[in-house]
């Protein structure tokens, strides 16, 4: 058997991005069995969450795919200056191993991502240049697989420029420069991310955007056409559900099916989108023909959008479509690779948010069109009843720590019709702005399946699954 071999100085990475570089050096595979590493994020999926989404599709009793998994673990997601992070700081540890601020994509640890005496972000709108002395490049795992030779892909139904897609590929000190984010994707263009070498393989997500030169339905403030210039590198572009299916079967792929983000799974059109299922099964497809195999983050990111307003029904059914992208990645690597020797499927979150489950609740089983479920009124065990509150009267199971819908007088009364519909927002303790309920700092769930899942076990920070990582695929 041939073993993989360290060469000092092999495939080094220049990061030039924001003005800063760093270098590290990778494992060169030679004619070894190609290693695969599926990492899926789901973006807000705390515990609470998963477990009221495995409720809701398919009963108490029942799994989701990720239950499945033989291997896992908690995981901390403190960022460096916060109790509470955000998708950023939280992906960038798992991408880069560093803790880092709150709003940072992929820099070093000093780097800052707003004025400690104004409290703003130094981001004006969605363009942005780091000071060359505000922190350097981290060196991502894609990063580390592209200089590697391996494939590389992304997916999001979030816009692609999103926290957690950027932090594989890009560098910036906030997130919210999310035009010059997109124009480190481009190979060969101004501010490109070099370590790319000639470009993500695989891009599929929201945000077309960032991509368009200036005008209607842009926001680029310039006259670069970024589709235009990647189509010029070699990428067959999709727009839509059409297009996505006509897509060559070899090559480098740009999917950017929606302006901002893609339609929560509930609102999605299947003729005009495809789903994360879809964009997940098409990216392994594209990318298990590279003999070195391939790296492939794929992210859950509405779910994370759906908890921020407090609709409950629309972040449960966006859980489950991660989930069926996880069960078809698994399905198709064990087709590719049946023991999974070579391959690493990790599944986790980012950080958690407050939804809650309340009282003593009767079970409901799965949720139909005709029973809402776990999104129901509540129902005391005992007797099946309507559980009241103090005021009587009734209440969901799912509730928020905090969010917009906070009654502040007498609470009215509710009926499983109004709170199953999918615009319902649940009933918060705190009140917030529309939008803006916020993260919660508990730990989260890591499943592991294949080559070096049983290294993930026990309760472990964000920035240690990193290098469990390059442990188990040799990056």
């Amino acid at each position: 058997m041939k073993r993989w071999s360290i060469a000092a100085g092999v495939a080094a990475i220049t990061l030039a991005a924001c003005g800063g570089g760093t270098t590290s050096s990778v494992v060169s595979q030679g004619t070894a069995a190609p290693k695969n590493v599926l990492f899926f994020l789901g973006d807000g999926m705390g515990m609470t969450t998963m477990t009221a989404a495995r409720i809701y599709k398919v009963g108490e009793d029942g799994e989701l795919t990720m239950d499945t998994l033989p291997e896992t673990a908690f995981v901390k997601t403190f960022s460096k200056d916060s109790q509470v992070t955000d998708s950023a700081p939280s992906m960038a540890a798992y991408m880069t191993g560093l803790k880092t601020d709150n709003g940072v994509i992929s820099m070093s640890p000093e780097t800052v991502s707003y004025d400690p005496v104004t409290l703003k972000d130094f981001v004006a709108g969605a363009d942005s240049t780091c000071a060359p002395t505000n922190g350097k490049p981290a060196t991502t795992l894609l990063e580390l697989a592209k200089a590697a030779g391996m494939g590389t892909g992304v997916v999001s139904t979030a816009r692609i420029t999103h926290a957690t897609p950027a932090v594989t590929y890009a560098h910036i000190c906030n997130r919210n420069g999310e035009n010059t984010i997109a124009s480190q994707m481009v190979p060969g263009g101004a501010g490109f991310n070099a370590a790319l070498g000639d470009g993500i393989d695989v891009v599929m997500g929201g945000g077309l955007r960032h991509f368009l030169p200036k005008g209607t339905g842009s926001s680029r403030t310039d006259t670069r056409d970024l589709v235009a210039e990647m189509k010029a590198k070699g990428y067959s572009y999709a727009a839509n559900k059409g297009d996505f299916d006509k897509l060559p079967a070899t090559g480098k792929l740009l999917g950017l099916f929606t302006s901002s983000h893609m339609a929560y799974d509930l609102d999605r059109d299947p003729a005009k989108e495809p789903s994360l299922a879809d964009m997940t099964a098409r990216s392994i497809d594209q990318l298990k023909g590279n003999a070195k195999g391939f790296f492939l983050m794929v992210e859950g990111g509405r779910i994370d959008h759906a908890l921020h307003e407090t609709t409950a029904r629309k972040a449960l059914q966006d859980t489950v479509a991660f989930d069926d992208a996880v069960k078809i990645a698994v399905d198709k690597m064990k087709v590719i690779d049946p023991t999974l020797k070579n391959t690493l499927i990790v599944v986790t979150a980012d950080h958690d948010h407050t939804l809650v489950l309340n009282g003593y609740a009767a079970r409901t089983g799965k949720t139909t069109d005709t029973s809402p479920g776990i999104l129901g009124l509540m129902r005391k065990y005992t007797d099946n009843s309507v559980a009241l509150d103090t005021s009587g009267f009734p209440f969901t199971t799912i509730g928020f720590g905090n969010g917009e819908n906070r009654p502040m007088g007498a609470r009215t009364a509710l009926s499983d019709v109004t709170v199953f519909d999918k615009a319902y927002h649940q009933e918060a303790a705190i009140p917030t702005n529309p939008g803006s309920e916020t993260h919660a700092g508990a730990d989260v769930f890591l499943g592991a399946i294949g080559k070096g899942a049983d290294t993930f076990a026990g309760v472990m920070d964000n920035t240690a699954v990193f290098g469990l990582i390059r442990k188990a695929t040799g990056l």
